[in-house]
C-alpha cells in the first residue's frame, strides 16, 4: 500500500493526519497490508508524519532515498550532480532560489526560500558549494504562479535528471535519472516478494503519475489535476473529505 503524504494523507504543507485516515491505515496493517509512505519530502520532512502511522517503509525524495522503519535507517540513497541543472534554470528563470538536500540534516540553499518551504537545517551556500552530490534539488520561482512556471519550462530539456513541476506552487523538483516513486516501488516490491497486481497506490501530484500507473490499483485524489486523474484507475474524494480513508475502508472495513 503506497501512500503519498501531501495532498493525500495531509493537506499540502501540513503534518496533520485526520483520525479517520489514521484509523483506516491502522486497520489495513491489521489485515496484513505493508504500508509504504511515498513522498517528494526529504527524510527530515517525514519526521513529523511517520511516527503517526504504522508504516514499514518510506520512499522519500521522489524515490531517491529509502528508509526502513524497523531498522530506523536509510537503506538506499541515489545521488546526482545538481550543478548543471542549477546553471540552466538560473539562466532561464531570473529570480529563482535553489536548495540541495542533505539527507537527514536539511538543505544547502542558494537564495532565500519562503518560510516553511524547507525541512531541517538550512545553510546558505554559493553556486560552487551547491554542486555536490544530492538526492534532490528543489527550485522555487519567487513571485510567479505554477502556471507561469509550467509554461516557461514547457520545452525545456534537462538531461541527466528526472524532474517535474508542482501544480500548487511555482516549484520544480529534480532527482537522479531513472528515479521515480514508481521505479522505487517496483524494486521494493520485488525485494518483498509482493506482486504489483496486489499493490494499491494513492496520490495527487505530478510526481505520483508513475506510481499510479505502476500499481495494480492506482487512485488519484479528488483535487488532483486532470493529467494525474487521467492515469489513475479511479478517483477518490478530496483530501479534505478524507478520500484516502474512504478508499481504504472499502478494502479493510
Amino acid at each position: 500500500m503506497a501512500l503519498d503524504i501531501d495532498g493525500t494523507l495531509t493537506a499540502v504543507g501540513s503534518n496533520d493526519i485526520s483520525p479517520a485516515v489514521k484509523a483506516a491505515i491502522t486497520r489495513a496493517t491489521e489485515h496484513g497490508a505493508v504500508v509504504v509512505l511515498c513522498t517528494g519530502r526529504s527524510l527530515v520532512g517525514i519526521s513529523a508524519v511517520a511516527p503517526q502511522l504504522p508504516a514499514s517503509y518510506a520512499i522519500c525524495s521522489n524515490g531517491a532515498v529509502w528508509w526502513d522503519a524497523a531498522l530506523d535507517e536509510v537503506t538506499r540513497r541515489v545521488t546526482f550532480d545538481p550543478g548543471p541543472t542549477i546553471k540552466t534554470l538560473q539562466a532561464l528563470l531570473p529570480g529563482t532560489v535553489f536548495a540541495v538536500e542533505q539527507t537527514g540534516v536539511g538543505n544547502l540553499s542558494l537564495g532565500e526560500f519562503l518560510p516553511g518551504d524547507l525541512w531541517g537545517a538550512t545553510t546558505q551556500a554559493t553556486l560552487e558549494e551547491m554542486a555536490v552530490p544530492t538526492s534532490r534539488l528543489v527550485m522555487r520561482w519567487l513571485d510567479h504562479t505554477p502556471a507561469e512556471l509550467a509554461f516557461a519550462v514547457r520545452e525545456l530539456e534537462l538531461p541527466g535528471i528526472e524532474w517535474h513541476v508542482d501544480h500548487t506552487e511555482a516549484w520544480l523538483t529534480a532527482v537522479p535519472p531513472d528515479v521515480s516513486k514508481g521505479s522505487a516501488l517496483d524494486e521494493l516490491c520485488a525485494q518483498l516478494d509482493i506482486r504489483v497486481s496486489d499493490a494499491l497506490a494513492i496520490g495527487d501530484g505530478s510526481n505520483d503519475v508513475e506510481m499510479l500507473k505502476w500499481a495494480g490499483l492506482g487512485v488519484a485524489m479528488g483535487q488532483a489535476p486532470a493529467h494525474v486523474q487521467a492515469v489513475a484507475d479511479e478517483v477518490a474524494p478530496t483530501v479534505l473529505e478524507d478520500g484516502a480513508a474512504r478508499v481504504l475502508d472499502r478494502f479493510f472495513p
